[in-house]
């Protein structure tokens, strides 16, 4: 099982970012997908999540309306686009699967990706 995150970068704030993650080892359209974030000390926050159809989101609320999850189970991948960054968005972004429903509880995830750092200046 590898799920790998990519896309993380340094952008100006008020700027956009695409995150990717490819998921790989595992029946990826029975899993529901998340994108959690980590601040260095703190524990994983959830930031949006999509169902194993794509057919509802979920969105922490930080970041509804400038963050959008979508997924393509042909392709066995799961996006956030970010728009309108800040630089209170700035961390590491992890993907995550959920066999099933999706939560927004990191102790309910099965599997992780590797993480990716995004990084907004001022």
């Amino acid at each position: 099982v590898q799920l790998q995150a990519s896309g993380g970068a340094l952008v100006q704030s008020g700027g956009s970012l695409r995150l990717s993650c490819a998921a790989s080892g595992f029946d990826f359209s029975d899993y529901g997908m998340a994108w959690f974030r980590q601040a260095p000390g703190k524990g994983r926050k959830f930031v949006a999540a999509v169902t194993w159809s794509g057919d509802s989101t979920y969105y922490e609320d930080s970041v509804k309306g400038r963050f959008t999850v979508s997924r393509d189970n042909a392709q066995n991948r799961v996006r956030l686009q970010m728009s309108n960054l800040s630089p209170a968005d700035t961390t590491v972004y992890y993907c995550a699967a959920q066999k099933g429903f999706v939560t927004r509880y990191p102790a309910d995830y099965q599997y992780w990706g590797q993480g990716t750092l995004v990084t907004v200046s001022s």
